[in-house]
């Protein structure tokens, strides 16, 4: 621990380390279970970096037809998180998932059958839905599928975590934690000044610097893969204006509406992430410092030109700007394009939780962990 002079604050049972939605989310519900809790944010406002540089979908399974587990989760959460979060949901579009005839990883059959298998509400397009789709694709299907404004959920989860008696501190970085007698010793900085706060269970939510804090803290890291990420925004022409469009399971692309700006993203597997590398060592760099570093050059016309050959009107959508951010992926959801979450206490102590979220719907899975851990508390 740093020897450095500063305010040694009163105790808590719970720190959270990260203001993005799980950090948020995670910390109001352990106040309202009766804990004391401190949420330290590095920066000056919450969720706006991975919880806000996303592609704002609520999944419910269509996404992974490849992994059982994932779908069904999806399918499990997204009615709860519909209902808890319903001010931010945005269902006044059409969402479509289409099937080339070629390099995809599913026929159109499967696919069909597969959201059949799980429960997932899909129908036929119509011939009017499948005119905007090119010959290459096999066959269209309408889905049951949302969105969420990230600007209207950032307000909801920071009024219920101030609701439950959350202490949030925006503008402090926990730089380094260490396991004592019973407790774990955090060293903050506040606005650059020093404090130190103990606490019975950390929570370190922070995303693409999970590793960060473990390394400072002389923990075991996570084997992660980061990518560079670019989500585009556009507006699309009219006939696409009020449609979610995601044309897969290959290298292909996604078109939904981005609530937040009034507009679409558009993304595409082949060249969304601009560049990727292994975060598994105690030398790795920081994902904020290879964002700051990094000459941000769009794909968006290589992501358009291609989307084009299967959705010829996407042709006509314009850059209007992008959304980059780190994208963390834990190496075994590579395979079958999993989203589990990460819910593990780092090696030696099981009172540091490292957690990470797959997609936004993980977040009621963790919580069932975090009521676990609560049990175990004095």
């Amino acid at each position: 621990m740093s020897s450095r002079r500063g305010t040694t604050c009163p105790p808590v049972q719970v720190l959270v380390i990260g203001g993005g939605f799980f950090g948020l989310t995670i910390a109001a519900h352990c106040a309202r279970a009766g804990r004391s809790v401190v949420l330290a944010e590095r920066a000056d406002e919450l969720m706006t970096l991975a919880s806000y540089n996303n592609q704002a979908r609520v999944h419910n399974g269509y996404h992974y037809p490849r992994s059982v587990l994932t779908a069904l989760r999806s399918r499990v959460n997204f009615p709860q998180f519909v209902t808890s979060y319903e001010n931010c949901i945005v269902s006044d579009f059409t969402k479509i998932y289409a099937v080339p005839r070629s390099m995809s990883r599913v026929t159109a059959t499967q696919f069909r059958r597969f959201m059949e298998r799980i429960g997932a509400p899909i129908q036929p397009a119509s011939a009017q839905v499948r005119s905007l789709f090119s010959s290459r694709i096999e066959d269209a299907f309408i889905c049951t599928e949302y969105a969420f404004d990230a600007g209207r959920l950032r307000e909801i989860a920071e009024r219920r975590a101030q609701e439950a008696g959350v202490e949030i501190r925006r503008a402090t970085e926990v730089v380094e934690v260490r396991v004592g007698d019973g407790a774990i010793q955090a060293a903050l900085s506040r606005n650059g000044e020093p404090e130190h706060q103990s606490a019975e269970l950390v929570f370190n939510c922070t995303y693409s610097r999970i590793n960060v804090l473990l390394r400072r803290s002389g923990l075991p890291v996570v084997a992660f893969k980061q990518e560079l990420t670019e989500m585009c925004l556009t507006e699309p022409p009219a006939e696409l204006s009020k449609v979610g469009i995601t044309v897969m399971c290959g290298p292909f692309f996604s078109l939904m509406p981005f609530p937040p700006r009034g507009m679409h993203t558009l993304s595409h597997v082949r060249y969304t992430p601009h560049f990727s590398w292994k975060d598994d060592s105690g030398a790795d760099p920081d994902p904020m410092a290879v964002v700051a570093s990094n000459r941000r050059r769009s794909n968006f016309c290589a992501m358009k030109l291609d989307a084009a050959r299967f959705l010829p009107a996407i042709a006509d959508c314009v850059s209007e700007d992008s959304l980059w951010e780190v994208k963390t992926i834990l190496p075994r959801s590579e395979g079958d394009d999993s989203r589990p979450i990460l819910f593990a206490p780092s090696e030696g102590t099981l009172r540091v939780i490292n957690v990470l979220g797959g997609k936004i719907d993980n977040v009621f899975d963790a919580l069932v962990e975090v009521d676990g851990l609560l049990g175990q508390l004095n």
